[in-house]
């Protein structure tokens, strides 16, 4: 018998609360991403980020780095109230977080939750002070905050000691084993630094990023043994394109699937002028591939093979996609459970019949002809026929998509709507 995925997230960690959405104990892996904005533009990070959070995003962290940028975090959240966008934002504070946090008490209040990078608060004493100083600020304001270790920033002093032991001791451990032990050691006793200086279990989540995916396994499994907090997963520097999604997908499909993780972040290298909002759709893929969560009708499509003659499923099969993502906001405002719903457009016979057949509606093309005879399939009974050119096809199957959505998915309540 096959066994089933362990059910995620965890419902063992405790649960933060960050603005409205919470993270961990049993509530839904969350998705979360990061603006690529100058912070201190307001105008244009505040469009940023609704744009990610339109796009699917639940948590948006901004770079806060100078007193610009800090100054500039009131005013974007205004602009996003007024655009009737409560996402959460969350401020990435490296090397000055305790300075700017004092000076700019305004910002504090704006953000939702404190990114800290135990490796760049200070080192020695002034790295205590100042990290407490941070979490002091989050005490009195009951903001939550994230232990954010990476690989690339870990406390030299730390790195340099435990080298040292491996040496002194004849451990044995190479230098990638000695880095994990490094970042462990930094997330755990970061935690028990900020519970000491006030914050609770519900306060604090844990981050322990790398940029290759069997470390970052290797370290979140170790995480998970090991705590409770909640966990945001994410290999950093995970690259650009097709390399970027497929580490990706890899590293945290394996966490997620073992019941892993309770937060995510894509860290997708756009192109030059690239569109941010990729790292968000990469996102919601993950977790509805594993079926952890739903964000859109699911379109299983023919990837085509020396059967498949003509463009004809290809075709169909974009503009598809194309429709269901031009009407899923309207059908997400009116229908409950829209999201769930799962199409096919299948090129040829050989699985056409049995994968349209599997889906809610499905399309089986014969494989050649540009005039093709097709079975559509509703609820696993084939329901028409489609004949005709290509644009006829489209236009017939489509609306008979249109009227499944109108038909069998309940409206939602006026309140909802409103």
């Amino acid at each position: 018998m096959i066994e089933a995925l362990p059910a995620a997230p965890r419902s063992r960690t405790f649960p933060v609360l960050v603005g409205g959405v919470t993270v961990g104990g049993g509530a839904p892996v969350v998705v979360q991403s990061m603006a690529n904005t100058d912070t201190a533009d307001a105008a244009g990070t505040a469009a940023q980020v609704l744009e990610l959070a339109r796009a699917g995003s639940e948590l948006v962290r901004i770079t806060v780095n100078v007193d610009e940028a800090a100054a500039a975090v009131p005013e974007i959240r205004r602009r996003l109230d007024d655009a009737g966008c409560a996402v959460p934002l969350i401020g990435d504070f490296h090397y000055n977080g305790h300075l700017l946090l004092a000076r700019h008490p305004a910002c504090a209040s704006a953000l939702a939750k404190f990114r800290i990078n135990p490796g760049n608060v200070g080192r020695g004493r002034r790295h205590d002070e100042q990290f407490a100083t941070i979490c002091g600020v989050a005490r009195e304001l009951g903001k939550p905050v994230r232990i954010g270790v990476n690989a690339g920033s870990l406390d030299p002093d730390l790195v340099m000691a435990r080298m040292q032991e491996n040496t002194d001791r004849d451990l044995g451990l190479d230098s990638d084993q000695i880095l994990e032990q490094c970042m462990l050691e930094s997330a755990l006793a970061s935690t028990e630094a900020a519970l000491a200086a006030g914050l609770t279990e519900n306060q604090i989540v844990i981050s322990c990023k790398v940029s290759r995916p069997s470390h970052l396994i290797a370290v979140y499994r170790e995480l998970a043994r090991r705590t409770r907090q909640p966990l945001h997963l994410g290999l950093t520097e995970a690259g650009m394109g097709m390399k970027g999604l497929v580490w990706s997908s890899t590293a945290m499909g394996v966490l997620l699937a073992e019941g892993i993780g309770d937060t995510i972040r894509v860290s997708l290298t756009p192109r030059p002028g690239g569109d941010r909002r990729e790292e968000v759709f990469a996102a919601c893929e993950i977790l509805q591939s594993l079926g952890i969560r739903s964000f859109q009708p699911q379109v299983t499509a023919c990837p085509g093979c020396g059967r498949t003659t003509s463009t004809t499923f290809q075709e169909l099969a974009q503009r598809v996609e194309e429709h269901v993502k031009a009407h899923l906001p309207e059908w997400k405002a009116r229908y409950e459970g829209v999201e769930e719903l799962k199409l096919a457009v299948m090129g040829c016979v050989v699985n056409g019949p049995g994968e349209s057949k599997a889906a809610d509606i499905g399309i089986s093309l014969p494989g050649t002809g540009e005039a093709p005879t097709c079975p559509v399939f509703v609820d696993g009974r084939q329901f028409a026929t489609l004949t005709g050119t290509y644009d006829e096809l489209a236009r017939r199957f489509l609306a008979i998509v249109d009227d499944y959505v109108a038909t069998r998915y309940p409206r939602r309540a006026p309140a909802d709507e409103a």
